[in-house]
């Protein structure tokens, strides 16, 4: 039965008790007050003390819960807090973490640590484990997967599983299922641990597994991995190599971890920040990743202004055509961000691609032209209340039923043609279309003025 861990609520007075242990090197304080808490909970007290305080508070807590408290600490926090330990220190709590874990934790070490820390490492079937997985790439399933696993060879019978599944329990926290290989360890199925425990002693692994397995290459994207799981709803996933041999798993709480980076890089391109910042970066990192885009924001308002300097003889003929530009521009915006951001979500789920281009195209002329007409009215109506001019308000709304057709095309085949080119659709989502929308809503409403009015 697993321990019980209580919540732990972080206070203010807290850390100053905390702060004031560890100067007077008060061990019991720390081992009294973080009894049975969850070390995620410790982590984000972690990280809003300094390195040598944490440092304090993991030497006096058990290396398996201090292998917990390392992997669950930010990566800016957990890479200059590991500056803090010895190489030898290190790998006991490497020791602790499950081979994918490590990794991610050695990988942030500077080299020549990485080699002292892994030669510290006493048990040589983990090190080797660590040494394997150091060879993929971080974003493909080799660089996710663990070594850990509970495998049985399809010749066992089910007393020589049970005490396979024995020998692992320590190293495999959560068993999802047991892994079948042939001799050449080629994966040839599954088998759960409900049939195990329900068949005889005496019954063959080859009378009860199930073929039907999916699995993933090392070398596939961990996007495509984190769209597997999700679409056939796994927990776990065998992990193979070009020869099909079974050489690891990925668990679900990686493909999270994936899912979450992922959804974190499209809003920073739908902001229009253009690479992966943390509010604690430098000033020049977060300048950095920001300003591209709002300087092409800048040059885009240059341009709008431009086309309504072309138009200025009309604007000074007819002064109320400034009043309703702002609604054109704003209009134009979201209807563009809208579609794109739909666009955008179908193509992150792979089912969609049922419809052709042709059909989304369609489908969204049609939805288009009913918003447009919708829009249309509406703004009639608005400016004739407002303005009580009724040419003007069939210029406003002619202008912006242009506008809506035109913004939902853009905001359609711009993520879509991205997408084709190999370029991050969710760059279409934000200044990208905004900006685009606002040029061409300005040049369509006045171009429709200068023909009505």
């Amino acid at each position: 039965m697993a321990e019980e861990r209580m919540t732990f609520e972080l206070s203010k007075e807290y850390l100053e008790s905390l702060q004031e242990a560890f100067e007077a090197g008060n061990a019991a304080f720390i081992r009294e007050t973080m009894d049975g808490v969850n070390p995620a909970d410790i982590s984000a007290l972690l990280d809003e003390v300094d390195s040598d305080t944490a440092k304090f508070v993991i030497d006096t807590l058990n290396d398996t819960i201090g292998a917990e408290i390392i992997e669950d600490l930010e990566e800016d926090t957990r890479s200059k807090f590991l500056e803090k330990f010895e190489a030898p220190e290190l790998a006991d709590y490497i020791t602790e973490m499950e081979s994918d874990d490590a990794v991610d934790v050695i990988n942030e070490l500077p080299v020549r640590k990485r080699e002292e820390v892994i030669s510290h490492i006493k048990d040589p079937e983990a090190a080797s484990h660590i040494m394997e997985l150091m060879r993929y790439d971080e974003d493909c399933a080799g660089g996710l997967m663990a070594k850990e696993m509970i495998v049985a060879n399809i010749n066992w019978t089910v007393v020589q599983t049970i005490e396979e599944i024995r020998r692992q329990r320590e190293n495999v926290d959560k068993i999802y299922s047991v892994y079948v290989v042939d001799d050449q360890n080629k994966l040839r199925g599954k088998v759960s641990v409900k049939k195990i425990i329900l068949a005889s002693d005496r019954t063959f692994v080859k009378d009860i597994f199930d073929e039907e397995v999916i699995s993933v290459e090392t070398y596939m994207d961990e996007e495509e991995v984190a769209d597997i799981m999700q679409k056939y709803d796994l927990d776990a996933v065998p992990v193979v190599n070009l020869q099909g041999k079974l050489v690891g798993r990925i668990t679900i709480d990686d493909v999270v971890d994936v899912i979450t980076e992922q959804a974190e890089e499209d809003m920073q391109l739908m902001a229009g920040i253009s690479s992966d910042v943390e509010e604690d970066d430098s000033v020049w990192a977060i300048s950095k990743a920001r300003l591209p885009w709002l300087l092409i924001g800048l040059l885009g308002g240059m341009l709008g202004a431009w086309a309504i300097g072309f138009f200025e003889n009309d604007l000074k003929e007819n002064a109320a055509l400034a009043l309703f530009i702002p609604l054109v521009m704003a209009t134009g915006g979201n209807v563009g961000i809208q579609s794109s951001t739909l666009v955008v979500q179908s193509l992150a789920n792979k089912s969609a691609f049922s419809e052709t281009f042709g059909k989304r195209l369609s489908k969204m002329f049609l939805v288009a032209i009913l918003s447009s007409l919708v829009l249309g009215l509406f703004s009639f109506l608005l400016v004739y209340v407002i303005n009580g001019d009724q040419q003007m308000g069939l210029v406003v709304a002619v202008a912006l039923q242009g506008v809506v057709l035109l913004a939902s095309f853009m905001g359609t085949t711009t993520p879509i043609v991205l997408d084709k080119f190999g370029i991050n659709p969710a760059l279409a989502s934000g200044p990208f279309i905004t900006t685009t929308n606002d040029i061409l809503g300005i040049i369509v409403y006045l171009a429709v003025a200068n023909l009505l009015l």
